[in-house]
């Protein structure tokens, strides 16, 4: 399966997506995609599910899985982008969340319970950077490639709007807001199976609390990627909770 040629800007705007590389007569849509068929992708889906279920800490697994199976759910995220103005401001600008753009001691000084101080905690506390995220690479159109990119990179904001941590539990909590909110098949998946690996007192939490809670935040809230977090920082965090429709966290 060869791309089609694109003469389009790289969804990387912010100057470090590198060069277009030609081969054989055929242009990446995006600096690192892979052209593959419906066979490859059907493949690269189950290879990559089994192993996000044997180790759902595979980021990497979870990422293809993501890529391989959205062919639905991006472009109906990226339309829900286009008719909102926020969300079609951030496609024409296409912003990235990584260490090279966050101005971090700026974020540090900024009030407690503001969504920049909160999220350099959660950063903090978690031991985990938003430079871990991976580039999209079997996503074939160079604007979804940039939906499932944004998806991933404000995953870390909504595990701090619904004050989750990065265990199991608090990833399976974000995983079922996610679910109802994207309809990406992969977070279904994560939000089906991801309990099995929980002990009996936290299953009990999860379905009697947190599950009824994730489901009814995602239900009521407003799509999380139409959000210029860059923009609001300084917005304390429960007034953007209170905005989108996202209920306190039990």
């Amino acid at each position: 399966g060869r791309a089609r040629a694109n003469h389009s800007e790289p969804w990387g705007r912010d100057g470090r997506g590198g060069e277009e590389e030609e081969e054989e007569g055929w242009h990446q849509l995006y600096p690192g995609h892979i052209p593959t068929s419906l066979l490859q992708k059907a493949l690269l889906a189950a290879g990559s599910a089994v192993m996000a279920l044997y180790d759902p800490y595979r980021h990497d697994m979870v990422a293809v899985l993501g890529e391989t199976t959205g062919c639905l759910a991006l472009p109906n995220l990226r339309d829900k982008m286009k008719n909102h103005p926020e969300g079609y401001h951030i496609l024409q600008e296409r912003p990235r969340i990584r260490l090279s753009t966050l101005d971090m001691a700026r974020l540090q000084g900024l009030p407690d319970g503001s969504l920049g101080r909160e999220y350099v905690r959660f950063l903090e506390d978690n031991k985990v950077s938003p430079d871990t995220r991976m580039p999209p690479k079997f996503v074939d159109d160079e604007e979804l490639a940039y939906v499932i990119q944004r998806y991933r990179e404000v995953h870390d904001l909504m595990h701090t709007l619904l004050g989750m941590p990065t265990n199991m539990l608090g990833e399976v909590v974000v995983k079922w807001f996610e679910a109802v909110q994207t309809g990406l098949p992969m977070c279904v998946l994560g939000a089906a199976f991801g309990p099995v690996r929980l002990s009996t007192r936290k299953l009990q939490v999860l379905a009697t609390e947190l599950v009824p809670w994730a489901i009814r935040s995602g239900l009521n809230a407003s799509c999380v990627l139409n959000v210029y977090y860059e923009q609001r920082w300084e917005q304390p965090v429960e007034s953007l909770r209170e905005e989108l429709g996202i209920f306190p966290p039990p």
